[in-house]
C-alpha cells in the first residue's frame, strides 16, 4: 500500500507540474477532476438509496469550471447565476418524476454536490489565472497537502489520541498537529513562489493547514454517511479523486479570495 501510495503521488505531482505551466491546460486538468469527483460524489450517494439526478448534476457541475475555463462570463458572478439555474431545472426535473417523496432530499444532494466539489474546486482556475497564477496555484497545493502528508506520517507512527472518531477512527490529535506543523514548513518553502514574509507566510501555513483538515474531515464526514471507505480507487494507494482533492476543497475559495484582496 505505502509503495503503491508514493509511485501514485510522485507520478500526480509530475503531471500536475507539467500542467501547471499551461494555463488552459491546468484548467481543463481541473475540469476533468472536478466531472469525475461529481461521479464519485453522485455514486456514493446512489449506494446511500438517495434518486440523485447524477448526470443532470455531473452536467451542469461541468459547465461552471469550464465556463471559468474558457472564461465565459455573463455576469461578475457568473457561477452563482449558473447554480441558480441549476436549482430551477432541478425543480423542472422533479415536476416530471411520477414520485414525489424525498424530492427536497434528491435536489438539495445534487445541488449541494455542484457547490461543493464544482463550485469550491472551480476556484483553482480562478486562482491559476491570477497574475503570477503558476507560483500561487503550486503554493497552495505545497502547503495544503504538506499537510496531508504530515498529518499521515505523523498520525501512522506515533498516533495514540483519537481525534473525532466518530467521523474518522483513524485520525489522531498527535497527526492533526504534525500536519499542521508541516503545512507551516510548506508555507515557509513556498517563499520563493509567493514572496512574502515570514509571519506572512506563517499566517498563511496555519490557516490553509487547518482548512484542509477541515476539507478532510468534511469528506470523512459523507464517506462515513454512505458507508463507503473511500470514494474511489483511480489512483492506486490513495482512492479516488474526492480523496485526493478533499483538502483543498475549502482551501482554494479562501486562498483566492486572500489573494484577490493581497492583488488589488
Amino acid at each position: 500500500m505505502l509503495l503503491r501510495r508514493i509511485i501514485s503521488t510522485v507520478l500526480l505531482v509530475s503531471f500536475i507540474i507539467l500542467a501547471t505551466l499551461i494555463d488552459w491546460l491546468c484548467a481543463l486538468v481541473i475540469s476533468l477532476f472536478i466531472i469525475y469527483g461529481l461521479y464519485e460524489f453522485f455514486t456514493m450517494l446512489e449506494h446511500k438509496g438517495i434518486k440523485i439526478y447524477k448526470y443532470v448534476g455531473i452536467g451542469m457541475g461541468a459547465f461552471i469550471p469550464l465556463s471559468i475555463a474558457f472564461r465565459f462570463e455573463l455576469t461578475k458572478s457568473w457561477e452563482l447565476f449558473a447554480i441558480l439555474l441549476a436549482l430551477l431545472f432541478l425543480i423542472v426535473m422533479q415536476f416530471r418524476r411520477r414520485d414525489n417523496s424525498g424530492a427536497v432530499l434528491d435536489i438539495s444532494t445534487t445541488l449541494f454536490g455542484i457547490m461543493y466539489i464544482s463550485w469550491f474546486l472551480s476556484f483553482f482556475i480562478k486562482i491559476r489565472y491570477l497574475p503570477g497564477g503558476a507560483g500561487l496555484f503550486l503554493a497552495v497545493l505545497l502547503i495544503v497537502k504538506s499537510g496531508d502528508i504530515g498529518a499521515y506520517l505523523v498520525g501512522s507512527r506515533i498516533g495514540r489520541t483519537p481525534f473525532m472518531p466518530r467521523i474518522s477512527p483513524k485520525k489522531s490529535v498527535e497527526g492533526a498537529i504534525g500536519g499542521l506543523g508541516f503545512s507551516l514548513l510548506g508555507a515557509l518553502a513556498s517563499r520563493p513562489l509567493l514572496g512574502f514574509s515570514y509571519l506572512h507566510l506563517i499566517f498563511l501555513g496555519v490557516a490553509l493547514g487547518i482548512l484542509g483538515q477541515l476539507g478532510d474531515l468534511s469528506e470523512s464526514l459523507i464517506k462515513r454517511d454512505c458507508q463507503v471507505k473511500d470514494a474511489g480507487n483511480i489512483f492506486p494507494g490513495l482512492g479516488g479523486v474526492l480523496d485526493l482533492v478533499d483538502s483543498l476543497l475549502f482551501a482554494g475559495p479562501a486562498f483566492y479570495f486572500y489573494m484577490s484582496v493581497i492583488l488589488r
